[in-house]
C-alpha cells in the first residue's frame, strides 16, 4: 500500500506578513451551545479552522470589513467586522435543511459520478504552481495523557494538478516541539504520517491513494443523503470494500459539488477487518519485543473553492493503536493526531522548493524543530489555536522539564 511516513516518539517561503490585527472568537451551534471544530474562517485567501473547543484567530494584514464562516452540514455565515469589535466574537451556525426535490440526487449513478469528477480535476483545480502557507500540527497521547507535542509553520509547493506529486515539496518555516520527560515515554516506533502529509494525503492529486481505476473497481458504491458545503449542495457518495486487495482498502465518504462536480471532502476510515494488513498500512518500524495492535486510522480532506479555483485547505489524520509487550499482560493505547491548515497561498511567480531545503519522508519532525519555551512563538503566524486540553498539557509538559 502507499504509504507516508513519520517518527512519533511514543512511550516513548512565503514572506511573514507584519500582522497588525487579531480577528479571535469561538464558534458554537446555535442549537446546541456546543464549540463547533474544524470551522472554517477565512478572509480572502487568507484562513484557519477552529480548535477541538471551536476557537479561532485570525491574523491579518489589516481588518477586512467581513469574515466567512463555513462548515459542512451549517449554513455559510458572513460575520461583519468593525474597528475594536474583532476579538472575542461569539458566532453561531445554524445546520441548513435539505428539502426534498434535493433528494432527487439519490438517483445517479455514484460510480459514473466519481469517474465525471475525476476527469474535471485539471478544470476544477489550480493549473498553474502554487506556494501555500500552511500551519501544521502532530500530536501523541499515551492513554489520555499528551505525550508528544510538535508543531510548525511550513511552505508546501503544489504543481499543477495535470502533474502528480512527485515534484511537490514541504520546507519547514518554523516549527518546535515538546517531549514527556518520563523514563516510561520514551520508545520510538515509525507510524503513518508526518509534515508531508499533505502532500501524499492530497487525494484529489496523489490519484494514486484512491482515485485509480484498480483501486476504485475494488469498492461499492452507493448515494448518501445531499449536504451542503459553504452553502452549496454536495452529492455525497460512500463507499466500502467490495473484494480483497493485497493491501486495506477504506470505508469513505466523497462530497462532490452539484455544480462544479469538483470533490470537496474526503473522509475515509481504513478497514480493520484484516489486522495484518492494517498494520502493514499503518506501521513503518517498532523495537523488538513489542507488539503493535491496529485500531484506528481516519483521515480528512477538505477542499476550499477561491477565486476560481479549487484547493486543498485541511486535512486531519487520527490513528488508534495499542502496544504491549512481551510477558505483560496489560497492553497500552496510544492516540496519534496530524492536523493540517493552508492559511494562505500564492500562484504568482513562484518558485519550486528545492530538494536541498525540503522535508523527506525518512526525516524525523522531531530531530528537524527546536524546544520551545517562548509564549509569543506564533506571533505573526496563524496557527489552529491549541484546544484548552492541550494548552493545560504543553504547560505541564514545560513545567515537568524546567525542573528535570
Amino acid at each position: 500500500m502507499k504509504r507516508l511516513w513519520l517518527i512519533i516518539m511514543l512511550l516513548a517561503p512565503l514572506a511573514v506578513f507584519a500582522q497588525q490585527v487579531v480577528v479571535s472568537g469561538s464558534v458554537m451551534d446555535d442549537k446546541t451551545g456546543e464549540g463547533l471544530r474544524q470551522v472554517s474562517i477565512s478572509a480572502g485567501r487568507v484562513s484557519v479552522v477552529t480548535n477541538e473547543d471551536g476557537a479561532f484567530s485570525l491574523k491579518l494584514d489589516q481588518l477586512p470589513a467581513t469574515i466567512t464562516v463555513s462548515h459542512i452540514g451549517y449554513k455559510t455565515r458572513k460575520v461583519a467586522l468593525t474597528e475594536g469589535k474583532a476579538e472575542n466574537l461569539k458566532i453561531s451556525l445554524a445546520p441548513t435543511t435539505i428539502q426534498l426535490r434535493e433528494i432527487v440526487v439519490t438517483k445517479a449513478n455514484p460510480r459514473e459520478l466519481v469517474d465525471i469528477a475525476i476527469k474535471k480535476i485539471p478544470d476544477n483545480y489550480s493549473r498553474v504552481p502554487e506556494l501555500l502557507q500552511t500551519f501544521y500540527r502532530e500530536t501523541a497521547m499515551k492513554r489520555k495523557h499528551y505525550i508528544y507535542v510538535a508543531e510548525g509553520v511550513e511552505d508546501m509547493y503544489k504543481t499543477p494538478y495535470t502533474r502528480n506529486i512527485g515534484r511537490d515539496r514541504v520546507a519547514i518555516v518554523k516549527g518546535r516541539r515538546l517531549l514527556s520527560q518520563k523514563q516510561g515515554d520514551t520508545l520510538g516506533i515509525k507510524v503513518l504520517g508526518g509534515p508531508v502529509l499533505p502532500v501524499q494525503l492530497d487525494v484529489v492529486k496523489n490519484q494514486e491513494m484512491l482515485l485509480n481505476p484498480e483501486d476504485l473497481d475494488a469498492y461499492d458504491f452507493a448515494m448518501g443523503v445531499p449536504e451542503y458545503i459553504n452553502d452549496r449542495l454536495q452529492y455525497v457518495v460512500k463507499i466500502s470494500p467490495k473484494y480483497p486487495m493485497p493491501y486495506a482498502l477504506y470505508n469513505g465518504t466523497l462530497y462532490i459539488d452539484s455544480e462544479r462536480l469538483a470533490f470537496t471532502r474526503i473522509e475515509l476510515d481504513l478497514d480493520m477487518s484484516d489486522k495484518d494488513k492494517a498494520t502493514r498500512t499503518m506501521l513503518v518500524k517498532k523495537p523488538i519485543g513489542v507488539r503493535f495492535k491496529p485500531r484506528e486510522l481516519s483521515c480528512v480532506v477538505d477542499y476550499r473553492y477561491e477565486d476560481g479555483v479549487t484547493r486543498i485547505s485541511y486535512l486531519r489524520n487520527i490513528f488508534r493503536f495499542n502496544c504491549d509487550w512481551k510477558k505483560r499482560l496489560f497492553s497500552t493505547s496510544f492516540t496519534a493526531t496530524c492536523e493540517m491548515v493552508v492559511t494562505d497561498s500564492q500562484s504568482d511567480s513562484v518558485l519550486p522548493i528545492t530538494s536541498r531545503n525540503s522535508f523527506d519522508s525518512r526525516d524525523a519532525y522531531y530531530d528537524k524543530v527546536e524546544y520551545f519555551m517562548d509564549p509569543e512563538y506564533w506571533s505573526k503566524y496563524n496557527i489552529i489555536e491549541p484546544s484548552e486540553s492541550l494548552d493545560k498539557a504543553i504547560k505541564k509538559l514545560v513545567a515537568t522539564y524546567r525542573r528535570n
